[in-house]
């Protein structure tokens, strides 16, 4: 049954959120070239600054240093790329994008397999309040934070400081609980091969950079590159669901594709942080048909104008986000502790 209109502009605008998918499915194919294009325009520099870094080594630390931080975005990039080979939409052949993703891994530190799974689950359950699983940043209720004990809210108040989150958080995230199966430690082997190999080819490089170099590469280039990758990467799925007017919903109530239109954010960025973002920030439009390559993303704001806004976040307005950190489920937003107390007491 088809229950899409058409606008006065002659486009056509789905009228409930379980239509989307059928308008976005032809957007779904990857096209090879273009994969590979994107893959050699993330790797080439990322390689290049890596090379540039460690020339500079000879001149100047703090130069080597700030080359290192530019490079973050271009981890940040990487992940993208293996990503979308978790949803199986960068190459059309699954074994293919399933074996790019591993070797990504290595160099954003996150084993593949473990991340593709616990990415499924955040993808299966987002927005579900009884259903806060896996690769969620942990977000609770008025009424739960009201029922804590005083250690529980220190706790949690500690866990959504925006020090921890975004400066000690993204690297204890990837540089550490990464080294493990982390929620699927009785998963099975898979995880464990997954994450113990991703171990062994890290350990093996830096074993050879430091071979060659010496420990000032490690610690002036690769560590502060992937610590920048891993602190960007965190901010962006922050904002791409801890927005003011996110969803959230008992599960009796939860609808996956109004959870995905409405509980992701579109974080309109400039045209050159786009790019190098992978188009992450288009994150509703992924929510909803995640097959989609990254890519391809924009051409979908294209030919769909009405989702531009929809859930529409600037850089600016997003800076407001970091405050609120409970989910109120009777006015249906996420307020701050002190609009807590203004409106409850």
């Amino acid at each position: 049954m088809n229950t899409s209109t058409k606008t006065s502009d002659g486009s056509v605008e789905p009228e409930n959120t379980r239509e989307w998918v059928r308008h976005l499915a032809k957007y779904r194919d990857p096209k090879l070239f273009r994969s590979l294009l994107e893959l050699a325009a993330t790797a080439g520099p990322f390689l290049a600054l890596w090379a540039l870094a460690w020339w500079s080594l000879s001149y100047s630390y703090w130069l080597t240093f700030a080359i290192s931080l530019v490079n973050g975005i271009f981890v940040v990039r990487l992940f993208i790329i293996q990503h979308d080979c978790g949803h199986s939409s960068y190459f059309k052949n699954r074994t293919s994008g399933d074996w790019v993703g591993r070797v990504l891994g290595v160099f954003t530190v996150t084993p593949y397999d473990v991340w593709k799974r616990a990415h499924g689950i955040h993808h299966s359950t987002s927005g579900n309040l009884d259903r806060r699983e896996l690769g969620d940043i942990d977000t609770i209720t008025v009424d739960e934070y009201k029922a804590l004990s005083r250690v529980g809210r220190f706790k949690y108040r500690f866990y959504r400081n925006p020090l921890v989150l975004f400066l000690i958080g993204p690297s204890y995230v990837f540089l550490l609980t990464n080294r493990l199966p982390m929620g699927m430690m009785k998963a099975g082997a898979k995880y464990w091969v997954s994450a113990l190999g991703t171990n062994a080819a890290i350990l093996t490089l830096l074993t050879i950079i430091v071979y060659l170099g010496g420990w000032m590469p490690l610690l002036l280039i690769f560590l502060p590159s992937t610590i920048m990758g891993a602190t960007i990467g965190v901010w962006l799925f922050y904002v791409q669901h801890q927005f003011e007017a996110t969803y959230w919903d008992r599960d009796e109530d939860w609808d996956l594709h109004t959870a995905a239109l409405h509980g992701s954010s579109h974080y309109a960025l400039p045209e050159p942080l786009q790019w190098l973002t992978g188009n992450i920030g288009i994150h509703h439009v992924h929510h909803i048909y995640a097959r989609i390559p990254f890519y391809r993303l924009k051409e979908v704001l294209r030919d769909f104008p009405v989702l531009k806004d929809a859930q529409r976040l600037t850089i600016r307005e997003s800076l407001s986000c970091v405050k609120l950190q409970l989910w109120d489920e009777k006015r249906r937003e996420l307020l701050s502790y002190r609009r807590m107390k203004e409106i409850y007491g």
